[in-house]
């Protein structure tokens, strides 16, 4: 509504005025504005009006929109293209993480050079687009990987660890997002300060890492997924980290109080650069924190393929004798928009002879149920963060040779909460894998037209979800 609408376009001002304000400050002799410039002289090959920005930039804007693309090249082939386009910002994502603990890959590096000029192009064949957005796919797999060599590297193989979810008496800080590093350097500079450390979000899985859950410190998780922040994070009674991931506009409740690092940022939030939390350790003590133990209540997480695997002969005897009649694999993304709670009546009404894996932030739907277990082997496998699809991938991939078959002739169901570029890269490393069936969810996005379903259907037979009872009968078909 009109609202709404209002607060986008104050937030949009708000972040106008931010960057202008920077571009401001900026010294001729430095940063971008390095190149050409000389005395009150524009930079060479840049338009008048700034970096990048011409004298009239939003008609500038208007001519790279894609709705003037889907007018020019039909939604088809715009909807391929941003296809490859949003994999990409997902392999860039998983790249980066890897490369801040010491992972690269100068092929994979070239990998997205290729990809980003084969775009820059201009391409409108629908077929040579659908291979390139396998071969995204192909790319996202192998960024995947050096993720989880870098993570397994640095922090050792995740072990299946109980997670306290409920709070303990004391001053207190929260660490949201996915930079293992980013908690790994909090939790060294609040040894010894009387600090309890609450992981929150895609943070969660950092407690199965043996090299990460030996500070005592570091004391459960707190909340859920991204979206309800502006509500946990002003019931908080602490500070607040921000690594990378989705930042709401703070409340004035905790903008004293939340700190960004890394790629994250906001207008108005304080950024810390060089890991150095001082400011967030100050922020703490000042706050009042937990006043008392709340009673004890735990999740079980750290399931990734070593964990898994370790046990695979007890899977695989549980499966022959009937005691595991089927796998369902539900994760990806969450989100605010109504109909998620679909993977929440999903889960539920999964039969209790079958297994859930689970993993990304779409896990906090159902991640806090009891599921039991069967023969020892528990119901709920959260597999860990949204790159720990290569974890899921390789148990998919070891099973399906123990059963001497293909992938998608395993029990096995997939079940895809999409949201952002991240989700929409694992989803093409799924489909170069040559996995079928895929249901995706709470409703496709937006570029996949009627005539990229069409494709994905006729050669992936991948869904839309319907109703949870509906999938359900039809995966155990």
């Amino acid at each position: 509504g009109p609202v709404v609408v209002a607060v986008y376009l104050r937030e949009a001002a708000e972040g106008t005025d931010f960057l202008q304000e920077e571009l401001d400050n900026l010294d001729p002799g430095e940063g971008l504005l390095e190149v050409g410039v000389q005395a009150g002289q524009a930079p060479a090959g840049l338009p008048v009006g700034g970096p990048g920005f011409g004298p009239e930039p939003d008609r500038q804007g208007e001519e790279v929109t894609i709705r003037r693309r889907i007018e020019e090249l039909g939604d088809t082939v715009t909807g391929l293209q941003e296809l490859i386009v949003y994999g990409l910002k997902g392999v860039a994502s998983y790249l980066d993480h890897a490369q801040i603990l010491g992972q690269e890959d100068d092929a994979a590096y070239g990998g997205v050079h290729e990809l980003l000029d084969y775009l820059a192009r201009r391409p409108t064949d629908p077929d040579e687009l659908f291979a390139k957005a396998l071969q995204t796919g192909a790319l996202n797999l192998r960024a995947m990987e050096l993720l989880d060599a870098a993570n397994t590297g640095a922090y050792g193989h995740p072990e299946p660890t109980g997670v306290r979810i409920t709070p303990v008496k004391g001053k207190c800080i929260a660490v949201s997002g996915h930079d293992l590093k980013d908690l790994e350097e909090l939790l060294k500079q609040t040894k010894g300060k009387g600090i309890n450390v609450y992981t929150h979000g895609e943070m969660l899985p950092a407690h199965a890492y043996p090299a990460l859950k030996k500070y005592a410190h570091l004391v459960g998780n707190y909340g859920g997924a991204w979206q309800d922040q502006r509500k946990e994070f002003d019931a908080f009674p602490g500070a607040i980290l921000m690594t990378t991931n989705c930042i709401q506009k703070p409340k004035d409740s905790y903008n004293d109080r939340i700190f960004t690092t890394g790629l994250v940022g906001y207008p108005g939030v304080r950024h810390i650069t060089g890991r150095d939390f001082a400011p967030v350790i100050e922020a703490a003590l000042a706050a009042p924190g937990f006043a008392e133990d709340e009673p004890e209540k735990t999740i079980t997480v750290g399931f990734a393929r070593q964990a898994v695997l370790g046990v695979a002969d007890e899977v695989i005897e549980a499966v022959k004798a009937g005691k595991i009649r089927h796998f369902f694999l539900v994760g990806g993304c969450d989100g605010a928009k109504p109909g998620r709670n679909y993977y929440t009546d999903l889960a539920k009404q999964v039969p209790d002879d079958c297994v859930i894996l689970t993993l990304a932030c779409g896990k906090y739907r159902f991640n806090k149920l009891d599921f039991g277990d069967i023969g020892g082997i528990p119901r709920l496998l959260d597999v860990g963060q949204c790159n720990d699809a290569y974890s899921a991938v390789q148990i998919a991939l070891a099973l399906a040779k123990a059963f001497d078959c293909g992938v998608n002739d395993l029990p096995l169901s997939i079940v895809l909460s999409w949201y952002e570029q991240k989700a929409v890269a694992i989803l093409l490393s799924l489909l170069h894998l040559g996995i079928r069936d895929i249901r995706l969810g709470p409703s496709l996005p937006a570029f996949v037209s009627p005539a990229v379903l069409d494709v994905l259907v006729e050669k992936f037979n991948i869904a839309p979800i319907s109703t949870a009872a509906e999938d359900l009968a039809a995966c155990l078909a």
